[in-house]
């Protein structure tokens, strides 16, 4: 596909050049409101309000899951800083890790356990499959610690967290499991404390529609008891540290405070419906996403699809970054796969301050880019099967 010539973009004349609106999976469209909180006066972490509001952040992560026994950090920095602090705050020197693989971020993890000097241990599956439970387990059974994606962006596969560390823990009762729910949190279903997952991985830039910044993490019960105390892997990432502060409304280091009010604000949103509300309605109209794709020619990728992301095999001819440009060029930006599968497929997504009304216009403007690079279908069927889906 990455061989044959592609169509050129074209820009539509009634399309504004001021904005790009993002489709993509992350960084995310923001509500007003939340960015209106990064415009106030700036506030100092130390004073009252500032630690008022860091416990109120913290609370409201927990609450969204679900998970009073859960604690939770913010970190500034991203998803990728929030899962190295877990890392190397947990792990001890020459431990076995086992690092479940089946796509680029879930790869990331592999990658960062070797560098770490980590006995690292790979179970891979290809590209848009989902992990095996079984497999994974027999991995672990005498692992120290489990690094396992939830919702795979580069793939746009949900694996089953819950199946996998029931089969994981059922070998190895001791088995620490750290969960990448970067794209997964606020958006899927998922209940940590249930499924008995140690460690939950996000980011501000996704389901909680923030900007980006903030790295999240919740600790079960269980795991905070085995936190290293000042880890020699880690100093501004020693998460040990960091939760005995943050439990005390505390940060050892200047915390993105401002971002820290937008993304409680965010929360504040998301926590105003039941969470299997929210989780059902983000499914729909993800599944919009997918079956207006489907009805316009392209296909989904993954065997069992994340409501976080609709990745699209585009149809015969089309590269991924073909499609990913139109939409570019019409205001929308979207995404190509990730290497080695950019042309593979591209990435659109519904996942932050978004309703179902928006899925429909991403369908609508898939339409439009699909016709723009000659691709055949009846005018009307993708907003059709959008709304199909949204039935559901």
């Amino acid at each position: 596909m990455a061989d044959q010539p592609q169509p050129t973009p074209t820009q539509p004349a009634h399309v504004p050049l001021n904005r790009q609106r993002l489709i993509a999976p992350g960084p995310v469209e923001v509500e007003p409101r939340v960015l209106a909180q990064l415009a106030q006066p700036q506030m100092h972490h130390r004073a009252p309000e500032g630690v008022a509001k860091l416990m109120q952040a913290r609370a409201q992560l927990s609450e969204l899951l679900d998970a009073p026994g859960y604690e939770s950090v913010i970190v500034t920095g991203s998803g990728t800083a929030a899962f190295e602090g877990a890392l190397v705050s947990l792990v001890p020197g020459g431990a076995k890790v086992v690092s479940a693989q089946a796509g680029k971020f879930s790869e990331r993890w592999g990658e960062m356990a070797g560098r770490f000097g980590y006995d690292t241990h790979l179970v891979s599956r290809p590209w848009g499959e989902v992990l095996d439970p079984q497999e994974v387990a027999d991995a672990a059974r005498d692992a120290h610690t489990l690094l396992v994606t939830h919702s795979e962006t580069s793939t746009g596969a949900l694996h089953d967290l819950q199946a996998i560390t029931a089969a994981a823990k059922a070998r190895n009762p001791d088995l620490i499991v750290i969960a990448d729910c970067i794209t997964s949190y606020g958006v899927a279903e998922l209940r940590p404390d249930a499924w008995g997952v140690d460690v939950i991985v996000s980011g501000s830039q996704k389901g909680t529609a923030t900007p980006p910044g903030l790295g999240l993490l919740l600790f079960s019960p269980e795991v905070q008891e085995r936190l290293i105390p000042n880890t020699p892997r880690g100093f501004y990432l020693d998460m040990q540290r960091e939760l005995k502060g943050q439990k005390a409304g505390n940060t050892p280091q200047t915390p993105a405070i401002n971002l820290i009010y937008a993304l409680s604000a965010s929360l504040e949103r998301l926590l105003s419906v039941p969470r299997e509300v929210l989780w059902a309605e983000k499914r729909r109209q993800n599944d919009a996403l997918l079956a207006a794709g489907t009805a316009i020619g392209a296909r989904p990728w993954a065997s069992r699809t994340s409501p976080a992301v609709a990745v699209l095999c585009p149809p015969e001819g089309l590269g991924g970054r073909a499609v990913a440009a139109q939409l570019a060029a019409m205001g929308q930006r979207a995404l190509p796969g990730q290497a080695p599968h950019e042309d593979t497929v591209f990435r659109v997504s519904n996942m932050g301050y978004a309703d179902r009304y928006d899925a429909l216009a991403i369908a609508g403007v898939m339409e439009d880019a699909f016709e723009a690079l000659g691709v055949t279908f009846t005018r009307g069927a993708g907003v059709a099967a959008a709304w199909e889906a949204l039935k559901g």
